[in-house]
């Protein structure tokens, strides 16, 4: 299948790694050029060839700079994704009390899951509208079952899911495409790395690690029997990104390995 990527410009966010870097390699795969975006880049991010600009979207004026940088290099832009994302990664109390974190941690996690796609977006819509392109926002099943994540972090990605959706009525006559696709847990550093979010709640609760990552797919009720690999969250994202789908617009297609049980 043509997916009609050839030559068209990408900008990325969250790159460096995991579901991102999946991402990129996805779209070079397919021939298109990519900007890639994080804190910091990694070797794995360097090895795909893709252009890199440093930048933090949980800023500000972070999101402006980066788009300003990225247009300033080549007033291109056919599609926008907004992988960027993370939460409070403290495992003491997180499922038990929804309000151990303090302000400062509920706006940090809004900053850098809601906001930043909001800015980010803001500031590119120009570029896209230009192209006729599209914005897929990587979301999270959390949003649509909150008690399997810190509350923080499902609010933020439920209010992005809102924004996808009123977002994509604003802009498609207008030509941009604008859709979301929810990963269910998925095997990222993020999640089971030896620094991840269950590295920490293993030790929280006394347990081996590799046990508890065992455990996951049947703990979250995953029909696949395993957690979703991020080259699966990238062709998702592709496709969606794709002009030869110019119907697909303010869906939000979930990849959870039947993990989420509602029609």
């Amino acid at each position: 299948m043509d997916l009609q990527l050839e030559g068209k410009r990408v900008l990325v966010t969250g790159a460096s790694k995991g579901i991102g870097l999946a991402v990129v390699r996805a779209f070079i795969a397919e021939g298109a050029s990519v900007v890639a975006t994080a804190r910091r880049s990694t070797p794995e991010l360097a090895a795909t060839g893709a252009v890199f600009v440093p930048a933090d979207l949980a800023t500000a004026d972070g999101p402006v700079k980066l788009v300003e940088a990225v247009l300033g290099q080549d007033p291109r832009l056919d599609a926008l994704v907004n992988n960027a994302g993370g939460g409070d990664d403290r495992p003491d109390g997180m499922y038990e009390d929804p309000f151990s974190g303090d302000d400062d941690t509920w706006a940090n996690v809004f900053a850098l899951n809601l906001n930043a796609a909001v800015r980010t977006t803001r500031a590119a819509l120009p570029a896209l509208a230009e192209a006729r392109g599209s914005v897929v926002n990587i979301s999270s099943s959390s949003a649509r079952a909150p008690h399997t994540a810190p509350l923080p972090y499902s609010a933020a990605k439920a209010a992005l899911n809102a924004f996808t959706r009123g977002l994509a009525e604003a802009t498609g006559r207008a030509g941009v495409r604008v859709n979301a696709v929810t990963p269910g847990a998925t095997r990222t550093d993020l999640l089971v790395g030896p620094d991840g979010l269950v590295a920490g709640m293993a030790a929280h609760l006394g347990v081996d690690h590799a046990a508890l990552v065992a455990g996951l797919p049947e703990q979250f009720g995953m029909v696949s029997g395993d957690l979703v690999d991020p080259g699966e969250i990238a062709r998702a994202v592709v496709l969606l990104s794709s002009p030869a789908m110019p119907s697909a617009i303010g869906s939000n297609w979930t990849v959870d390995g039947g993990q989420l049980k509602s029609a």
